[in-house]
């Protein structure tokens, strides 16, 4: 059957505004619809949104002046080429992430870093899901309706069931959907922009922070820009034929994503220099209350921003659900993906309304971020270094197969030198992980012995974490990988249909 690729938004089993019926099951050729420039443009939907605005207002809380915090910006948003370079796998092998990652860990090895990785999706949906009630709330502020513990609840409970619309519709929806929001809310950051250059102070903090909080910002930038999204990059690749070309998958991610994010980020620090509360409330607003109060902005552009803000939340959320909803397949949990979208929605729900009422969002978000850096740091070295060491192809009837005699089953569902490398070097990633919580000294030595006067230590969580695990990793696994890569070319080669 022929198909032309990237020429519609979906396939018979992957159509735009129809429930998706794939999940981690191989994706035939003939329903290969996507192309590396579609892929593109939905990362671009998912890029310019007001989570990057959020994120480069929180970078000045940390102290840093504009230059700084500039600087950040564009060094952590560099790692999209990561995301572009772990988006290059779903093309060859049909599949989602953690249906792949099988040949790096074995069968049941995946299922522990899938676990992770389900955690980490519910984390981004609840942060997502704290700015839309959060927005939710400003609006009401606006219209004079004071907010009460009953309209909160009320909030939470339509943006759950706003919100899983999408990911039940599935990856043609998505992509579609995301594509087309990212113009208009591309015109309003570039109004926002205008009404803020007249209030910004760029050179408001003469000698701005340390470099030990410097690498703190840095580590905060990388998790929340390319790093932070390397699980999820394949998962909405899947539906590229095999010959896409890798040059344009990886240039179209990295235009949809690092260039907006840099802009955005940047407009977000900038207004931040004259709403200095962006990032910080704890009323439950979800960091959005100085737009309530502040007279720089005019009230009606105000309003029309933070409607769109919500709908665009709406659709960024969908990426983190999708992926949350294939990952807890791979887990091993026997459930068609839409039971797997109402089982996060439930999960959200609680967490959410937790969030809203008794924590700020700083807090929640840095938090989150610990957590999240000490386990991708280390698989995102394993996954590529892996896939390097295989020859950059894998058996994609192979990665289906979780029973005993399948090609990566390996001893026990295990793959030892990867879950041996992934164990240390989440040890190494917390060893220098500049946190807020207590952690003793033999647990955090890199921290204590970077503290400055005041206390605090830098943070190299994040380098630690990939070179320990990777070096690691490649001296393990080097001769059992390579030697399992010319079984793969064996297998590869008596198969003319894959």
């Amino acid at each position: 059957m022929a198909t032309t690729i990237g020429s519609h938004d979906g396939s018979p089993g992957d159509a735009a505004f129809h429930i998706e019926q794939h999940g981690i099951d191989y994706v035939p050729l003939s329903e290969r619809w996507a192309s590396p420039r579609a892929v593109g443009g939905m990362w671009a939907g998912a890029s310019v949104q007001v989570e990057y605005f959020i994120y480069g207002a929180i970078l000045m809380s940390f102290g840093f002046n504009f230059a700084q915090a500039l600087s950040l910006i564009v060094l952590g948003n560099l790692t999209y080429f990561l995301l572009g370079l772990a988006s290059l796998q779903g093309p060859q092998t049909g599949t989602t992430v953690f249906a792949i990652n099988r040949a790096s860990y074995g069968p049941n090895g995946s299922r522990i870093i899938s676990f992770f990785n389900w955690i980490t999706q519910i984390g981004f949906e609840v942060e997502g899901l704290i700015l839309i009630v959060g927005a939710a709330l400003v609006l009401g502020l606006k219209a004079g309706f004071a907010p009460s513990d009953t309209s909160k609840v009320i909030y939470v409970v339509v943006a759950i069931v706003i919100q899983a619309i999408l990911p039940v519709l599935g990856h043609a929806t998505i992509v579609k959907t995301l594509r087309v929001l990212a113009i208009p809310f591309a015109i309003l950051f570039a109004v926002l922009l205008a009404f803020s250059l007249p209030h910004a102070t760029l050179h408001g903090v003469a000698h701005g922070a340390d470099w030990q909080t410097y690498m703190e910002g840095l580590a905060f930038t990388i998790t929340l820009s390319g790093l932070g999204w390397m699980e999820c990059g394949n998962d909405y690749t899947r539906y590229c034929a095999p010959q896409a070309s890798k040059k344009a998958i990886i240039g179209w991610v990295f235009l949809g994503t690092a260039v907006p994010e840099i802009l955005v980020m940047t407009l977000g620090a900038a207004v931040a220099t004259f709403l200095p509360g962006i990032g910080g409330s704890n009323h439950g607003y979800g960091s959005l209350y100085p737009f309530a109060t502040q007279s720089a902005i005019p009230s009606w552009f105000v309003v029309i921003f933070l409607i769109f803000a919500i709908v665009q939340l709406f659709g960024i959320n969908s990426l983190d659900m999708y992926s949350s909803g294939v990952t807890l397949q791979a887990l091993g949990v026997k459930v068609k993906r839409y039971q797997a979208v109402l089982i996060d929605c439930a999960i959200a729900f609680a967490i959410t309304l937790y969030a809203v009422f008794s924590a700020s969002f700083t807090t929640y978000l840095t938090d989150f971020v610990d957590m999240v850096i000490v386990w991708i740091a280390p698989w995102a070295a394993i996954f590529l270094i892996d896939w390097a060491l295989r020859r950059f192809r894998y058996v994609p009837s192979e990665l289906q197969r979780t029973e005993r005699g399948g090609l990566y089953y390996r001893n026990g569902g295990f793959y030892w030198p990867a879950m041996i490398a992934q164990v240390v070097g989440m040890y190494a990633a917390i060893s220098a992980l500049s946190t807020e919580f207590y952690l003793p000294r033999w647990l955090n030595p890199i921290v204590y012995a970077t503290k400055d006067s005041y206390g605090y230590g830098a943070d190299f969580s994040v380098f630690m974490g990939i070179a320990v695990a990777g070096l690691l990793y490649l001296a393990l696994a080097w001769k059992g990988v390579r030697a399992q890569a010319d079984q793969q070319d064996i297998l590869l080669a008596s198969v003319h249909d894959e």
